[in-house]
C-alpha cells in the first residue's frame, strides 16, 4: 500500500466501527498517526488494536461529539501528543429513520447535534491547528443531501447541512491552505444500516430507490475516497462532494 501520509497526523470521529474504524485504519495502513474517538469504548479499544498492528501511533479516547469542551480537549490532546493535525475526518453520526409524523422534535434535534453541530464544532476546534500544516478536513454527508431519502426528514436535513458547511469552510478557509470536502456514502452495508433500521409499514419500492447498481459494498470503499480527498492526491479538490453510492443517483 502507498504510504501517503507518513509523518502525518489524523484525527478521526466516530472510529469504534463502520466507516470511522475503516478510515481510522486506512490512514494508519498508509502510514499517518491517529488519534482515533468515540463515545463506544469497547469497540474503540478494537480499532486501536487494529491500527496498532498496522504499525500506527495511535491515540484513543472517549469523545461526545456534542460536548464542546470535550472536542476541544482531545484535539488538543491530539496536538500536544503529536505536536501537529494535518487531516480531521468528521465520521461520527447517529441515524434515525421513521415515517415524517412520528419523528418528535427532540428526536429531530438530537440528530442535527450530533451529525451537524458536532461537525461545526470539531472544525472550528481544529482549524487554528489545520491552518498551521496546510491540512484539510473531510465531512461525511449522504446521499441524502442530494437527492429525497424516504423516513430520513431528520438525517436528510441533518447531512444537507454538512454539505453546505464543508463548501463554506471551502471557501473560507482555502486561500489559508487548508482544503474543505465531503464523501457521501450511499448504501454501504454498516451496523447503522442493519436489521431495525427501516421503520415498520415502509413502502419498500421507496426504500429500493437507495439500492447501487452493482452491490452493496462495506465501508472501506468510503475510507479509501477519504484517503483520497485528505492526501496530496486531492491537493486540488476543495469544496468538493464525492458519491460513494455505486451510482445511485447517476
Amino acid at each position: 500500500m502507498v504510504k501517503r501520509f507518513e509523518g502525518k497526523v489524523a484525527f478521526v470521529t466516530g472510529a469504534a466501527a463502520g466507516i470511522g474504524r475503516a478510515t481510522a485504519l486506512r490512514l494508519a495502513s498508509e502510514g499517518a498517526s491517529v488519534y482515533i474517538v468515540d463515545v463506544a469504548l469497547d469497540g474503540l479499544e478494537e480499532t486501536s488494536k487494529l491500527c496498532e498492528q498496522a504499525g500506527a501511533s495511535v491515540v484513543s479516547a472517549r469523545c461526545d461529539v456534542t460536548s464542546e469542551e470535550e472536542i476541544r480537549s482531545n484535539i488538543a490532546a491530539c496536538v500536544e501528543r503529536f505536536g501537529r493535525l494535518d487531516t480531521l475526518c468528521n465520521i461520527a453520526g447517529i441515524l434515525l429513520l421513521d415515517h415524517f409524523d412520528n419523528i418528535t422534535v427532540d428526536q429531530f434535534r438530537r440528530v442535527l447535534e450530533v451529525n451537524l453541530v458536532g461537525t461545526f464544532m470539531l472544525s472550528q476546534a481544529a482549524l487554528p491547528h489545520l491552518i498551521e500544516s496546510k491540512g484539510s478536513i473531510v465531512n461525511t454527508s449522504s446521499t441524502s443531501a442530494l437527492a429525497g431519502m424516504p423516513y430520513g426528514a431528520a438525517y436528510g436535513t441533518s447531512k444537507g447541512g454538512v454539505s453546505a458547511l464543508t463548501r463554506t469552510l471551502a471557501v473560507e478557509f482555502g486561500k489559508r491552505g487548508v482544503r474543505c470536502n465531503a464523501v457521501n456514502p450511499g448504501s454501504i452495508q454498516t451496523a447503522m444500516s442493519g436489521p431495525g433500521v427501516v421503520p415498520d409499514d415502509a413502502d419498500v419500492a421507496l426504500i429500493a430507490r437507495a439500492a447501487p447498481l452493482d452491490q452493496a459494498r462495506g465501508p472501506e470503499v468510503v475510507a479509501a475516497a477519504i484517503a483520497m480527498l485528505a492526501s496530496d492526491d486531492g491537493i486540488h479538490i476543495n469544496g468538493e462532494e464525492i458519491r460513494v453510492d455505486g451510482g445511485t443517483l447517476a
